[in-house]
């Protein structure tokens, strides 16, 4: 039997993701993958690897998003509301001597950030990590996402945004 404790947060999880084969609006289409956001994580990538992906684009439509020769066709897409905490704690280590990530850390000064997370097969990108770039994104702007590969952070512009500069 489950405790009230697990419980209430089972329903809490449940109250505050959502589940589709849709791609949100706000994704749908063209990102550039602008630059490194420095943060104090361990990761698997050394500068060379993450600096390839600078530049690169990430694309979403209706039914699936691509990275390069990688395309996924009709994820499941989960949308998630996570608070500061939340994040911190799914995205760092649990020592103090492990990896720490804050949304501070990423430039995002709201209380809650929202998550998007598209299934795929395992990727070979690098040989460290099965995720594609865009894989899980968090909105930081209306033109503006940010995810990580390998612990490394990016932050991707949206392109119709950056021909307005």
């Amino acid at each position: 039997m489950l405790n009230k404790s697990v419980l209430l947060g089972l329903v809490f999880a449940v109250a505050t993701s959502t589940a589709s084969k849709d791609v949100p609006e706000q994704l749908l289409g063209k990102w550039v993958v602008r630059r490194v956001i420095p943060t104090p994580t361990i990761t698997c990538w050394g500068g060379k690897e993450s600096k390839r992906l600078i530049g690169t684009e990430i694309r979403y439509e209706a039914h699936g998003f691509r990275w390069k020769e990688h395309r996924t066709e009709s994820p499941d897409v989960i949308l998630e509301q996570l608070t500061a905490d939340e994040f911190h704690d799914q995205n760092s280590g649990g020592g103090a001597a492990d990896s720490q990530v804050s949304l501070k850390d990423l430039g995002i000064t709201t209380a809650e950030v929202t998550q998007v997370s598209l299934s795929h097969p395992d990727a070979n990108i690098t040989g460290a990590t099965n995720e594609i770039p865009g894989d899980r994104v968090f909105i930081k702007g209306r033109d503006l996402i940010v995810f990580s590969v390998c612990n490394v952070w990016f932050e991707a512009k949206k392109e119709s945004a950056l021909n307005e500069r």
